[in-house]
C-alpha cells in the first residue's frame, strides 16, 4: 500500500463552481420573472438544484445575490474583453460597433426590459436596490467604457473634452427611442437589419461628434 498520503481538496474547485453557476443562472431566471420581493432563497435553491444553505454559503443574502445576477448578465452581453485596450492597433470605429451592438442586444431584450420595469416601479419604496442594481450593471459598462474613451483620446483616435458625459451619450444614444418606447409596451424589440443600422447611424454620429480637431 502506498504510504502518500491524499492531498485535501483545494478550496474553489470545479464542483464549487458549477453551483455558483448554477446558482446565478438561476437568480437570472427569477427575478426578472418574479421580482426581487417575489424571488425567495428557497425558490432560487430549488431551480438551481443545491440547497439553501449552498446558496447562502456562495451568497450572504439576497441583495448580494441580485447584485452578483446583474453583473453576471451584463457580463455575458458585454464581457470585459470588449473594453480592453487592443495591444495592436485597432480602428476604433469597430470596438464602437462591438460594444454598441452589445448593449443594443442587452436592453432590447425582454429579460432587461422587465428588468427596468420592476426597477422603476420599486424605486420609490426601495431606493436601495434601485442602487445595486445601477452599480451592478449600468454603472459598470459605463466605467469601463470611460476608461476605454480616455485611451481613445490619449492616442488622438477621438478629441474629447469630458470621457464621463460622452460615454453617457454614447449608450443612451444606443437605446435610442425605441428602448423607451419598449418599456411603456408600444411597440417590440427591432428587427436584427433595424438594429444593426440604428447602432451604425449612432456610432457614425458619435465619431463625427468627436473626431480629432
Amino acid at each position: 500500500m502506498s504510504s502518500r498520503l491524499k492531498a485535501p481538496a483545494s478550496p474553489g474547485r470545479p464542483k464549487d463552481l458549477e453551483k455558483r453557476a448554477a446558482i446565478l443562472d438561476a437568480a437570472k431566471r427569477l427575478f426578472p420573472i418574479h421580482g426581487f420581493e417575489g424571488v425567495s432563497m428557497d425558490a432560487i435553491a430549488a431551480e438551481a438544484g443545491v440547497s439553501k444553505l449552498t446558496v447562502y454559503s456562495h451568497f450572504s443574502d439576497k441583495d448580494t445575490l441580485f447584485r452578483e445576477a446583474v453583473k453576471a448578465r451584463c457580463e455575458d452581453q458585454l464581457p470585459h474583453a470588449f473594453f480592453e485596450i487592443a495591444t495592436e492597433p485597432m480602428a476604433i470605429r469597430d470596438q464602437l460597433l462591438t460594444i454598441a451592438r452589445a448593449f443594443h442586444a442587452l436592453v432590447t431584450s425582454d429579460e432587461t426590459v422587465v428588468m427596468y420595469r420592476m426597477m422603476a416601479a420599486q424605486a420609490p419604496a426601495n431606493s436601495k436596490l434601485a442602487a445595486l442594481f445601477f452599480e451592478a450593471g449600468p454603472q459598470r459598462i459605463l466605467s469601463e467604457f470611460e476608461t476605454l474613451l480616455r485611451h481613445a483620446v490619449s492616442t488622438k483616435s477621438l478629441a474629447i473634452d469630458d470621457t464621463h458625459e460622452a460615454a453617457g451619450h454614447f449608450f443612451c444614444l444606443v437605446k435610442g427611442l425605441c428602448h423607451m418606447r419598449m418599456l411603456i409596451g408600444v411597440c417590440t424589440a427591432p428587427s436584427e437589419a433595424e438594429a444593426t443600422a440604428h447602432v451604425s447611424r449612432v456610432v457614425d454620429l458619435f465619431l463625427r461628434a468627436y473626431a480629432p480637431r
